[in-house]
């Protein structure tokens, strides 16, 4: 999950998404029924993250996105489109699988970014949209995460790729990526 710097109700966003098993600092692994087959998810949140070498590897590791905003802080909503310009130049050729969600529902009374706004954002993304509270656990939170698993089960059929590539490969390319950052 990809989150703005600002927004650090991550936590509590993926503990209303459902009960998740904690791996890591900030790696979730929850197992669903989403249309009758059985999902495993591996949800990695990366909220406040800085380091722009180990974004780059998260982004690589990761199959579907969930872009999340905070309502209350137009800043955080600007940094969407930084955000999914990263995703495009990272995993490319690929077409980035995303939602954009808008936290902090519960918070109308302080809104900085109208509903509108989100929609508008999320249909040039040509992603889903969804407001919510991590709060409170208002919206759908879980019908978010549901979406964007169809949606990378879509995209895996009709590329016909079932498999991830190895994880070698993948540390391959991240050690590769920066030796040539640091020798640069």
């Amino acid at each position: 999950m990809q989150g703005c710097k600002e927004d650090r109700k991550s936590y509590s966003f993926l503990i209303h998404f459902t009960k998740c098993v904690l791996i890591l600092e900030s790696t979730y692994r929850h197992q669903a029924t989403i249309d009758d087959e059985v999902v495993s998810m591996e949800i990695l949140d990366t909220a406040g993250q800085e380091d722009a070498i180990q974004k780059e590897g998260h982004v690589r590791w990761g199959e579907g996105f969930v872009l999340v905003y905070d309502i209350t802080d137009r800043g955080s909503f600007e940094e969407v489109l930084p955000l999914k310009n990263l995703l495009d130049e990272v995993k490319k050729p690929k077409n980035v699988t995303l939602i954009l969600v808008g936290n902090k529902a519960d918070l109308d009374h302080s809104r900085q970014v109208s509903t509108e706004e989100g929609e508008k954002l999320a249909t040039e993304l040509a992603c889903a949209f969804y407001e919510c509270s991590a709060c409170t656990g208002e919206g759908n939170i879980m019908e978010a995460f549901y979406e964007l698993c169809r949606e990378v089960r879509r995209r895996k059929m009709v590329q016909g790729k079932t498999r991830r590539r190895s994880s070698t490969t993948h540390v391959k390319q991240a050690i590769n990526k920066m030796l040539t950052k640091i020798s640069s």
